[in-house]
């Protein structure tokens, strides 16, 4: 059931991007942008549409907000990928946008897609588009992702070592962030109690950013797409560093219980949104 609704996102927010891409010509920018939405599990935009289904608000609507937070989570990773962040030279399993263009294009796409995410979420059809975005903003700015991604940076150039409160508050920034948006918008949206959602989405980004850490130190490099072990190399402090694999494991599990339980008040049509707590942990990539 989960991986059903989780592809039919994907392909609904693929569907729409690209529709919407079209009028944008085809310069290497735009070429570049389409290339990096491509792929990808659209974890996020899945969130955002089974979000909206809680509450009655049907996909045809949620596309919209689910495909800005595609935009913006894709943004976050061209930037994170160039050569001055992380200096990577695969994204799922392809040459990173810096690679197969250069930094200069890579800087472009990424601008582009904040605004493009923006841009999509603030469509005339769907509810209370203007708060999403204000939420949006604020998830994504200096006080969400681009927080945890300078407490990163910060924590990788530091003496001094992180301790597990460390780097939860960094993890809410970094990837909590953006998880707690698009699993929260579906409430916004109808106007409804945020609170359930909000648990759960905190549970699920931590235990998210856990099951990466465990990923890199032990995952497989072809199915990551990615290249991994770099925590272990820099010397970085992680989930997995401080609580052992095992530990780390057994946290992760106890976030999931949290998590679903959080949301049992919505009865079986919470069923899928529970499946995807147990994929975020149980995934090989």
């Amino acid at each position: 059931m989960f991986k059903d609704r989780l592809e039919i996102s994907a392909n609904i927010v693929e569907k729409t991007i690209v529709s919407y891409l079209k009028e944008f010509g085809d310069i290497d920018v735009v070429q570049a942008m389409r290339y990096s939405l491509q792929g990808g599990k659209k974890l996020r935009a899945f969130f955002v549409i089974e979000s909206a289904q809680l509450f009655d608000i049907a996909p045809d609507v949620a596309k919209w907000p689910a495909s800005g937070i595609e935009a913006m989570h894709t943004y976050s990773l061209v930037h994170d990928d160039l050569p001055d962040m992380d200096d990577d030279d695969l994204r799922r399993g392809r040459p990173t946008v810096h690679k197969k263009w250069d930094a200069a294009t890579a800087i472009l796409v990424g601008d582009a897609l904040q605004a493009l995410a923006f841009e999509l979420t603030l469509n005339s059809a769907v509810p209370n588009c203007n708060k999403l975005a204000y939420n949006l903003a604020k998830a994504a700015g200096a006080k969400g992702m681009v927080m945890g991604q300078a407490l990163d940076i910060y924590a990788e150039n530091s003496a001094a070592a992180l301790n597990l409160d460390d780097i939860v508050n960094l993890q809410q920034g970094k990837t909590g962030a953006l998880i707690l948006w698009a699993v929260t918008a579906g409430a916004f949206m109808a106007s409804e109690d945020v609170k359930p959602l909000e648990n759960f989405a905190k549970s699920v980004g931590l235990a998210f950013q856990i099951a990466d850490d465990l990923l890199d130190e032990t995952g497989d490099q072809i199915k990551a797409g990615k290249k991994l072990m770099k925590d272990a190399s820099a010397n970085k402090a992680t989930f997995v560093s401080l609580m052992g694999v095992d530990g780390a494991k057994k946290k992760a599990r106890d976030l999931i219980d949290e998590a679903c339980d959080s949301i049992s008040i919505y009865g079986q049509r919470s069923d899928a949104l529970k499946q995807a707590a147990e994929f975020v942990i149980s995934r090989d990539y």
